[in-house]
């Protein structure tokens, strides 16, 4: 399998549109080739004018850790271009950001979820390019979650930066197909291209992630291919008081940890709940002590998932569902518990952590309702998934 990244490095016929050009780099420590030269060294050797970098949420470097943790502008010490900060004092590429390059070439490895602001970011890029005039090549890359597409979409209005445009959490798209969306659903006037992959089969034996190809964190927290198919659910955890597994080694691979919270509880009631939402992995309870984040230094109970091995079945793994259906067991039998998190989330200071995520109060208030059932949520979600499904069926590249 060859990403956009390694087609554009061999093939002098793909880089033709670039010479003369001034290009700018989007990438991350995930950017690549396949011989693992960073992008910016590797685009550099074949002979580009590259003339700034931008990095996103995490820095170029993919140096911090948490959310709404900020990265300042730099200059490359080895090249003295600019690197600009896509989250720092803005996340819209400013006016002198667009200037310092005639071709953005966007290079981010994505998790195939629309709360990874990778996604938004390169929304934003486009946008600012339609203004300024500038092109935009999205390099290609695998979508780790394959093809598989879940949840509500979001609700016009709910807009963040963890929620760019009507998608469901789970999109299923590779970021060339995504841009290709954002171009016609936002009408934008912007040349675009895509350098596409070349041997990707999102249905072939990794479900989306190639069985030969090794994995780099694109982000400090994206520690492996479990968790990025677990992603789609246990992001969700961002907006509850639960731990998401930050301050561990296996961050956002659990439904939730809590030190008064009994997990095999837990488990025996989303059995009985929906079974059928259980489907494509394995549970297993375990115990960590968070180092710093949520429950820092405190014995936590928790429920991992493991969609992988043996274990995993791609067609039958519905990790929004899953994770849904844990904030439901704990509300069932622990009403009271003071579930969702109420202090700022990506920049938003008014509304929920968790609607913020959603898109909207639909999953919360679900949760919230004791007489709300698993099938009053799947009526609303398989609507929804099918529509997705049908909007973005002419924007497939594979």
């Amino acid at each position: 399998m060859k990403t956009g990244l390694d087609r554009l490095l061999a093939d002098p016929t793909l880089r033709k549109p670039l010479e003369g050009k001034r290009v700018a780099l989007v990438a991350h420590p995930a950017s690549v080739a396949s011989d693992l030269t960073h992008s910016l060294d590797a685009l550099i050797a074949a002979g580009l004018t590259v003339t700034s970098a931008l990095g996103p949420q995490h820095g170029l470097k993919g140096d911090k850790q948490d959310n709404m943790v900020e990265t300042a502008d730099e200059t490359d010490p080895q090249y003295g271009i600019p690197v600009f900060s896509l989250y720092g004092e803005v996340r819209r590429p400013t006016g002198q950001m667009m200037s310092t390059a005639d071709v953005f070439l966007f290079d981010l490895q994505d998790l195939g979820c629309r709360i990874y602001t990778f996604v938004t970011t390169l929304l934003y890029l486009l946008q600012e390019a339609e203004k300024h005039g500038k092109s935009v090549w999205v390099l290609d890359r695998p979508n780790p979650a394959g093809r598989p597409v879940e949840g509500t979409l979001l609700v016009p209005g709910q807009e963040s930066f963890v929620g760019a445009a009507p998608m469901p959490m789970r999109h299923g798209l590779t970021m060339g197909e995504m841009g290709r969306w954002f171009v016609e659903h936002f009408d934008l006037d912007v040349e675009y291209r895509v350098v596409t992959m070349e041997g990707w089969e999102p249905d072939g034996p990794g479900h989306g992630w190639p069985q030969d190809r090794i994995w780099i964190n694109p982000s400090p927290n994206a520690a492996n291919v479990n968790m990025a198919r677990a992603y789609a659910g246990t992001v969700m955890l961002e907006g509850a008081t639960l731990s998401e597994g930050r301050g561990t080694t296996r961050p956002l691979e659990v439904l939730f940890g809590a030190p008064d919270i009994d997990a095999k509880g837990v488990l025996a009631e989303m059995e009985r709940l929906a079974p059928e939402w259980l489907a494509g992995c394995a549970l297993r309870e375990c115990w960590f002590e968070p180092t710093f984040h949520k429950h820092a230094g405190t014995l936590c109970n928790a429920l991992m998932v493991h969609a992988e091995g043996p274990f995993y079945r791609h067609d039958a793994f519905r990790p929004w569902r899953l994770q849904a259906l844990a904030f439901k067991a704990i509300r069932a039998l622990y009403p009271d518990y003071d579930m969702w998190r109420d202090f700022p989330y990506e920049y938003e200071r008014e509304r929920l952590a968790i609607d913020v995520i959603n898109g909207g109060p639909s999953l919360r208030e679900w949760v919230d309702d004791s007489a709300a059932t698993p099938h009053d949520l799947d009526n609303i979600a398989a609507s929804d998934e099918a529509s997705w499904v049908e909007a973005v069926r002419g924007h497939l590249l594979y």
